[in-house]
Parts: C-alpha cells; structure tokens; sequence
C-alpha cells in the first residue's frame, strides 16, 4: 500500500505559515476484514493473584471488574504464582489465596493473560528452575493452570522480568529461561492448544544485551509472541513520552523479526504506563492521561505484529502520594478516576473499531492517525512538541464531522472550526464515509 505524500512542507509553514490542505485519503485496501479489537488487546495489569484473601493494595474482584468494563478494555494481566496454585501432596487448583483471581477470571470481564512463575517452597532449585526435576513440576503446574482456566480463552507468560533477576543471580540465565520454556510450552499447549505462550516478559534492558542473548538461544521457536516491559518515567522529562515508548518498542520489534525470520512475528506489551508521584520521576496527571492515549490510538496502526498492550495499572497499589509504586493506576487508590481513566476509555472506543490505521506526520511534531471504519472516515492528532503550537480544520463542508477530546462530555461539530492541537489527542469523526480532509497552520 502506497502512503499519500503531505502537500505540507515544514519549511513552508516555517517561513510563511502557509495553510496547506493534507489529504487523508481511505487506503485502497483494508489491512485486515477484522475490526481491531478482535485482532488486537487492550488491557490493564491487576493484582489479584499476589497477597492473599485480602488485598493490602486494595484489589477487590467487584470493584475492579466494574472498573474493566467501564474502561472497555478486552484484556487483563494478573500473576497466577506456582506456590498458591500447587499445595501439599501435589494437589493443584484454586485455593483460597488465590480466590479474588478466580473470581476476576471466572467474570468473563475479559481475556486473562496470567503469569506462570515464582518458584515453589516445597521443590527444590526451582527459583528458578534449574534441574530437569523442578522444570518438569513447573511443567506439571503450568499444564494444571492452563487447564482450570482454559475455558475463560487465557494467554500465558513466562516467569516476570527474568532479565532484571539475572543482575543478582547468574541462574536466572537465558540458557536456563530456555530449557523452562521448552518443558512449559508443550505442557500448556496439551491442556490449551489455542492459548497464545509469551516468552520475554522483559524488565529494562539498556543496549537489548541480554534481550539478543536471549534470542540467540533460538527460544522464539518455543514461544507464540514475545512480550516485553516498556517504562520511561524517570529519563529526562523530555523523554517521559508514547513517543520514546513507540521508538523502543519498534526497536524491539526489529530484533525480534531478525531472530524469527518472520518480520511480523507477534510482540506483546505486557506493562507500560506512568506513575503520577510526586517525586522527580513523576508525571502530571494531565501527561499520563495524554500518554496513555497516543499510544493507544497508534497501536492501531501497528496491529500487523503488535497484539497486544498491558497499561500497568488499573489502581494504585498504595496512598504515598512520593512512592513510585504506589500511582500507576488507572484509578486512584480509593477507586475514583484519575483523568487517565477517561482518555483510556475514549481513545480506545474512537479507534476500536478500525479496520486499517495509517500514521502521517502532517507538520514537524504533529502527528495524525488516519482510521477506517466502516462508519466512516476517523483521524486522531495531536503533538509531539507542545511548544509548537499549531490549529487544524477540516476543508470545505463535511455535513456531520465532529471533534471531540477524550475526556469530553460531548463532541462538537467540526466544519469551519479551526481547532487547537496540543499534546492531548484531537478526535475527529465523519459518519459519512469519507476520510476527513484537514488544512494546518501555525497557531494564531
């Protein structure tokens, strides 16, 4: 498919502040029949599987069940531990530890992609695995988990952030994260043959080192995606951005295609987000709501090998407003929304529905996602440097286009508008079928 070439040219708008319409035209070809949400997860990383009965980060099943379905989401991820699922006398199921996540998984709210991992107090060197004897009980447990929730359509990950272990313990090798991998692969997939396995899992890997050395034991052929950890909240404040997250991940995705040889070979993101603390790592809340949204709408336009995200994480796991950890959330620890909730909710319910997304830059920074729906024509804009400040309008008359931002109540008609673009994502919708037209200019 042939990209449309911008008649805008930055050093046109530069110099003279031209007004240049950029014509998004409809793709002559779909990318896929599919609309994206049954091809692509949204989802929200939980902790209902760590801490027992009762929740010291405040995790409860019928609060945050209401909270997923508000938000739309189609995907959850939760750890189910090795050590809580598999008793005494290698009795294996649900038991009362592990009660909020049966309950969460037992909704249907969404599609659970559950974490296989930690070891287990009652076998041997098995934190990690590292003999054929504790990886075959890990292959036992990961069969038996699989098998009590296979019902619910679940995905698989192997083990969390292996690589950062690796940084205090040589056994958490790659070597060793193979050999689990070809014991627990085949173990799941005979009691949930269509359950996506994800190896990766990766925490911060400056430079991929250990990423490639991974990749080099040959484990893809053991894994049905491969997933990763993407967080920039403590570089520069120049950087705490979807940008650099889409840059890194693309990067890893590159990696990833080369050791598969298929260029489209799954990826996964199974945490990202930013944590809204008061400290010198922190974001606004405004930018965290912002963030989330980009790259939400442009996860549309990658969804060829991108499956799937995990925004890390539904609440806030605890009430220090300084500590890191404790605001991630989508929701503040008493359960209210932070603005982040609502601009999840509508990017993901503007773009949903997309059959083909194309990414365009229609000046230096601003950035425009061209979707095709079968309602009609939808483009999301907005900018990568807010102190460059530009408006964008539709040209000519288009009877029923409307704009809105995410977290607005209402959206607004559109036509003669010349409207504002920040780094909060512009929503704009025709009903007509045809792809909006926009015209740019320097902000006034």
């Amino acid at each position: 498919m042939t990209r449309p070439r911008t008649l805008l040219r930055d050093n046109a708008l530069r110099l003279a502040g031209l007004i240049s319409a950029i014509v998004l035209s409809v793709p002559a070809c779909a990318q896929h029949a599919q609309p994206l949400d049954a091809r692509f997860l949204l989802g929200v990383g939980t902790h209902q599987g760590l801490g027992g009965p009762v929740s010291a980060r405040g995790y409860v099943p019928a609060e945050n069940i209401a909270q997923i379905k508000q938000l739309g989401l189609n995907a959850f991820r939760d750890d189910f531990p090795w050590s809580d699922f598999e008793t005494a006398g290698r009795r294996m199921g649900f038991t009362p530890r592990l009660g909020r996540l049966e309950a969460q998984v037992r909704s249907g709210i969404a599609r659970p992609l559950l974490i296989l991992a930690f070891g287990h107090h009652l076998v041997p060197n098995s934190s990690p695995p590292t003999t054929n004897e504790a990886r075959q009980r890990f292959a036992d447990y990961a069969a038996a988990a699989a098998q009590s929730v296979v019902a619910q359509h679940p995905l698989f990950e192997l083990w969390n952030e292996w690589n950062l272990a690796a940084k205090k313990d040589a056994a958490f090798s790659p070597e060793n994260y193979l050999a689990l991998a070809q014991v627990a692969r085949p173990a799941v997939k005979r009691a949930a043959p269509n359950a996506p396995f994800l190896v990766g899992a990766l925490g911060d890997d400056l430079g991929w080192t250990w990423t490639e050395k991974m990749l080099r034991t040959g484990i893809l052929q053991y894994a049905d995606g491969a997933s990763i950890h993407l967080y920039n909240f403590c570089m520069g404040p120049s950087k705490r951005t979807s940008a650099e997250i889409i840059e890194r991940l693309t990067a890893f995705h590159r990696l990833v295609g080369q050791a598969s040889g298929n260029p489209d070979f799954p990826v996964y993101v199974t945490e990202t987000g930013w944590t809204t603390a008061s400290n010198k790592c922190g974001v606004s809340e405004q930018a965290q709501a912002d963030n989330s949204a980009q790259l939400i709408l442009w996860a549309a336009t990658a969804a060829r090998w991108l499956k799937g995200i995990w925004l890390y994480e539904l609440k806030d796991s605890g009430q220090n407003p300084s500590e890191l950890e404790h605001n991630f959330g989508l929701y503040r620890f008493d359960n209210s929304p932070k603005p982040v909730a609502c601009a999840v909710q509508s990017a993901w319910a503007f773009i949903r529905s997309s059959l083909s997304a194309e990414r365009r830059e229609l000046a230096s920074g601003v950035v425009s996602i061209a979707a095709t729906t079968t309602s009609g024509g939808r483009v999301a804009v907005w900018s990568e440097t807010p102190d460059r400040r530009y408006e964008i309008r539709i040209k000519g008359d288009q009877d029923g286009a409307t704009f809105a931002m995410p977290c607005d109540s209402a959206a607004r008609p559109a036509s003669g508008a010349w409207i504002p673009v920040s780094s909060t994502p512009v929503l704009i919708a025709a009903s007509n079928g045809a792809m909006p037209v926009l015209e740019i200019r320097p902000a006034r």
